[in-house]
């Protein structure tokens, strides 16, 4: 169960910690200026979570959780300069947001699905940074 826990925390957490990097790569090509506030409150969103399953996660080891490794980091970098090289617009930007988003979606819902066992703080964080997303798909949508 404990493992279960921190497997699920560890997921939410990169998970958070992807979004934010996304974001910050997308918004320094964004001009947009309306925009690019969406994009700092998408980033803060992503933060409280990660900020969230910081505090947990000493309830459950004194290690620290895991996050995105340095591969996974220059993968999303260059996954968002070669698919904007061509078009850098509000919409193409949006959509990459909204690609990266739903994929966190899926991978949330499934871990929701497949942990009915899990810690009730740790259910609720994870179906909080299910929402969150699920919301800015939706804020992101305005923008395609």
């Amino acid at each position: 169960m404990q493992n279960q826990n921190l497997n699920i925390l560890d997921e939410v957490n990169k998970g958070a910690t992807m979004g934010m990097n996304a974001i910050s790569y997308v918004s320094e090509k964004a001009t947009n200026e309306e925009f690019k506030n969406v994009l700092d409150t998408e980033y803060k969103k992503y933060q409280k979570i990660s900020e969230r399953v910081n505090e947990l996660y000493s309830n459950y080891s004194d290690k620290e959780p895991h996050e995105i490794n340095a591969m996974n980091k220059m993968m999303t970098w260059s996954g968002v300069q070669m698919k904007t090289m061509n078009d850098s617009t509000t919409s193409k930007l949006s959509e990459l947001l909204m690609q990266g988003t739903n994929m966190g979606i899926i991978e949330g819902r499934r871990l929701i699905n497949q942990n009915h066992e899990a810690a009730a703080d740790v259910k609720n964080i994870l179906n909080d940074f299910v929402v969150m997303q699920e919301d800015s798909v939706e804020t992101l949508k305005k923008y395609l």
